[in-house]
């Protein structure tokens, strides 16, 4: 039976280098229509095994029919950092409808959104498409970054005004220092400058000039801990001054970078008994206080792994990520993974939402297929050519 029960209100934004900045509370709504999701397996560039093909039967069935997707089953939740994922696994196994249905929805929000605001699209939204108030970098850079997938294998330039409206709004938000403004709250008030969103929007836009070199020594002179040799989320917070995915990011996203950030992001990893399904889980979590393991982070972990050609890491990573296999779905042959193993805190001390350990998710499941596939989202926008006395990490 479906639950009817989403995600509906931001109660709280820690400063945080996680993509998910907030915690949010359900209610009772309509069903939305989804786009029907019938498939066969040589519609994918990819082959995906039977249970690969589970999830991503599952992602395909919370596509709404104005091209969004939902964040979890059932739900009036709509991510922009989630439905640029979403694009990019389309991208990903060769299905490009699908993901032209999510850039032809924001194509559509130019005039109506975009353009009113100054520039950015809504963080979230409902499945109408409406309601959404704070625009944030890191999730705008995302939706650039799937647009820039796009267009690298298909040649297609249908998108190319909304891949530079985005451009110049993420260049617009660069201050002086070389950092970048993490985008507007619903007040109009600049949000503060978060390492994530940062170096997200260094991959987003193509090529290298004075914006990249600029971001660069800005990281070099306030996020970066030449003692540890790593990233820092949160300079003024001793306890939570890393966090887990500006380890695997930051191997993603910068050339050369080195390889040991990953192997040190075992300081964040611990076991847990999963809530849905009561397997025991060995995975990241956010930070270093260790009370859940982040399985979206963890699949981002899997990612880097095989990036990095650490293939040991990465089989056992998959393996501890297969355990969080939910299999009851509302549709037959269709299975997602949670966003987290249990109740916890996410980044910093704000606790969870209540159904993100027992409800499948659109990041971890989609994280989860980039691993399986070898699929690096941020490989294309990697490559720089980056001068080598700017990879202030080497020197």
């Amino acid at each position: 039976m479906l639950k009817n029960i989403l995600f509906i209100v931001l109660i709280g934004i820690c400063i945080s280098s996680c993509t998910l900045d907030s915690v949010y509370e359900y209610t009772d709504i309509e069903e939305t229509e989804a786009i029907s999701s019938d498939l066969t397996e040589n519609q994918f560039k990819n082959p995906l095994g039977n249970e690969e093909l589970e999830i991503y039967n599952w992602i395909t069935h919370v596509q709404l029919n104005n091209g969004l997707l939902t964040s979890t089953e059932d739900s009036n939740f709509v991510s922009l950092y989630d439905n640029s994922l979403a694009a990019l696994a389309f991208i990903s196994v060769g299905e490009y409808a699908r993901a032209e249905q999510i850039f032809d929805f924001f194509n559509g929000k130019i005039e109506s959104e975009f353009i009113p605001n100054g520039g950015g699209f809504f963080q979230f939204r409902d499945t109408t498409g409406n309601n959404g108030n704070t625009i944030w970098l890191g999730d705008n850079a995302w939706l650039l970054i799937a647009l820039n997938n796009y267009k690298e294998k298909t040649g297609n330039n249908s998108y190319n005004e909304l891949s530079k409206l985005l451009e110049n709004w993420i260049r617009s938000l660069q201050d002086e220092d070389g950092g970048l403004w993490g985008g507007f709250r619903e007040n109009g008030q600049k949000i503060h400058k978060i390492t994530e969103g940062i170096i997200t929007a260094f991959n987003a836009i193509e090529g290298y000039d004075d914006f990249h070199s600029g971001i660069l020594a800005y990281l070099k002179q306030e996020r970066w801990d030449l003692n540890d040799r790593l990233l820092v989320a949160w300079p003024e917070n001793e306890v939570h001054y890393y966090a887990m995915d500006l380890h695997s990011l930051g191997y993603l996203i910068f050339e050369n970078f080195p390889k040991e950030v990953l192997s040190k992001a075992e300081r964040y990893k611990n076991t847990q008994v999963a809530s849905f399904n009561g397997e025991t889980i060995s995975g990241y979590c956010f930070d270093e206080d260790k009370d859940v393991i982040w399985l979206e982070g963890t699949a981002q972990m899997a990612v880097a792994f095989n990036s990095a050609n650490m293939v040991s890491e990465a089989n056992s990573t998959l393996q501890e990520l297969q355990k969080a296999q939910m299999k009851n779905s509302s549709w037959d042959g269709a299975m997602g993974i949670p966003y987290a193993t249990n109740e916890g805190t996410s980044y910093g001390s704000s606790l969870l939402w209540d159904e993100a350990p027992i409800t499948p998710a659109i990041s971890s499941s989609i994280w989860y297929l980039f691993s399986v596939l070898s699929f690096n989202p941020l490989d294309f926008g990697r490559q720089k050519n980056i001068p080598a006395e700017d990879m202030f990490w080497n020197n």
